[in-house]
């Protein structure tokens, strides 16, 4: 019979201790459920000079598929539990699930506190074969770092999913366990991929400012995708943000009834359609170039508002 993960917040920190003490960066090898023509391991050199090695699970396809799906996960950073939508998805798309900087089988073994780093790491994962579509999603923590790197305009960039997505105010459950990470951390050896989630979520509010900075340059849709019984990051805290955001389009807000903070614990098939309806459907030619007018209209209307505020603040200096 084969080894089940274990699931949840709670369930995943105990894995990240077994794993850690076993020299493990799996808690159950995807090898041993998956055929490689299925979920493949993979690694890559990480983006700028940092000379780290990243690893992600991947869909393999015999050629490229129409679209393209990367994935930037949360704290802590495990691709493996992404394992079952990787092999559940259909064959007309392919995803790219990444263990983030700091993380499982990647590198370095130091934490990587500055999300713009990790953004500048991870923007490899968004090239895209001649013609191809891509969806970027970050979850959780991984929200924050995915929004600096669609800002980035990555060629093929058709839509940003902020999945559960972390926004630096903790539910009950993250309080707890931040608490409770800080002080083990000053006592007790504490294995690596929870020291650094520890560390990441501990010092990411200050951040947030980089991540509204990116979400007001954006072209392409932004979707929120958030359970309304998330414990770990409120959905409070995601809906404020759609309310006080200033984006190029109107990001889209969707409320999961019953979703907790790891909608991918779930089935497979759900989450799948979650992001399906984040991509754009084909629309009559004509529709698609008005729409890409208001796109350029709106652009330049945020661009004059911005030249003025910052000749007007430069006045006041």
């Amino acid at each position: 019979m084969a080894r089940k993960r274990p699931k949840g917040v709670l369930e995943l920190g105990w894995a990240c201790v077994e794993s850690g003490f076993a020299g493990r960066f799996e808690h159950v090898p995807t090898a041993e459920l998956y055929e490689e023509s299925v979920v493949k391991r993979i690694s890559m050199p990480c983006g700028g000079d940092h000379g780290w090695t990243l690893s992600a699970l991947t869909t393999p396809r015999d050629k490229p598929a129409p679209w393209k799906i990367v994935v930037v996960t949360g704290a802590p950073s495990w691709a493996e539990y992404w394992a079952p939508v990787l092999a559940a998805l259909p064959q007309d798309r392919e995803m790219v699930v990444v263990d983030r900087p700091g993380y499982a089988g990647s590198q370095p073994v130091e934490y990587v506190g500055d999300i713009r780093v990790q953004a500048e790491a991870l923007m490899p994962l968004l090239q895209v074969a001649p013609g191809q579509k891509l969806l970027l999603v970050g979850q959780s923590y991984g929200a924050a770092i995915s929004s600096l790197m669609a800002a980035r305009r990555p060629r093929g960039l058709a839509g940003l999913v902020l999945l559960s997505g972390y926004l630096g105010d903790p539910g009950p459950t993250a309080r707890m366990l931040v608490k409770l990470g800080q002080v083990l951390l000053r006592v007790l050896p504490v294995p690596r991929d929870l020291r650094n989630a520890v560390l990441e979520v501990a010092g990411q509010p200050g951040q947030l400012i980089h991540m509204r900075s990116a979400l007001e340059r954006i072209g392409v849709p932004i979707h929120l995708i958030h359970g309304d019984l998330d414990d770990f990051a409120p959905i409070e805290t995601a809906e404020t943000l759609v309310k006080e955001t200033r984006t190029l389009r109107p990001m889209r807000f969707r409320r999961v009834p019953g979703g907790n903070h790891f909608l991918n614990d779930g089935p497979a098939e759900d989450l799948i359609a979650e992001l399906e309806a984040c991509l754009p459907q084909q629309r009559p030619v004509l529709a698609t170039l008005g729409e890409r007018l208001a796109d350029v209209a709106d652009a330049a209307r945020f661009l004059w508002a911005d030249l003025f505020s910052r000749k007007r603040a430069a006045a006041a200096a």
